[in-house]
């Protein structure tokens, strides 16, 4: 069984290897893809959609993880070194816990904001714990929310 999984954002993609953190570009956490926000959103404030549809696993304002019906989870990761930030300007519109559908909002930011404090507003989209070979990146160049992006093939 393939799991699609959608882009979370609009934005523009970027090869994981072009992440400016190593464990994203390393593919440490799992193969993916990110979103690049800020060429489409500009100082809007962007919604994030649940990329799957599934149980959120873990919900930080940051980020957070969805895990499927079959047990696959997917990490969103919403800008680089934004954990720093302590929350802060984000808005989160799920509970842990929470079953989601494929492009339920799930949180609020502005990418712009990230970018002016010095972070990269890159989002990288993970599947966690998959060997590269088991997801095939669907998508490139510019990408609607809610537009496929990767599948899964365990």
């Amino acid at each position: 069984m393939t799991l699609h999984i959608c882009a979370p954002v609009a934005g523009t993609t970027v090869p994981m290897t072009e992440v400016p953190d190593p464990v994203f570009a390393q593919e440490i956490v799992g193969p993916g893809v990110a979103i690049d926000p800020l060429a489409t959103a500009g100082w809007a404030s962007v919604d994030v959609l649940a990329p799957l549809e599934g149980r959120v696993l873990k919900l930080h304002p940051h980020a957070f993880v969805v895990v499927s019906g079959s047990g696959q989870g997917v990490l969103v990761h919403l800008g680089i070194d934004t954990v720093q930030l302590a929350g802060a300007g984000y808005t989160l519109h799920v509970a842990e816990g929470e079953q989601v559908e494929v492009g339920q909002r799930m949180v609020t930011f502005s990418p712009q904001v990230i970018a002016d404090g010095g972070r990269s507003p890159v989002c990288p989209v993970v599947a966690l714990d998959a060997r590269s070979g088991q997801v095939r990146v669907v998508a490139s160049g510019t990408v609607a929310a809610g537009d496929p992006l990767l599948e899964w093939k365990p």
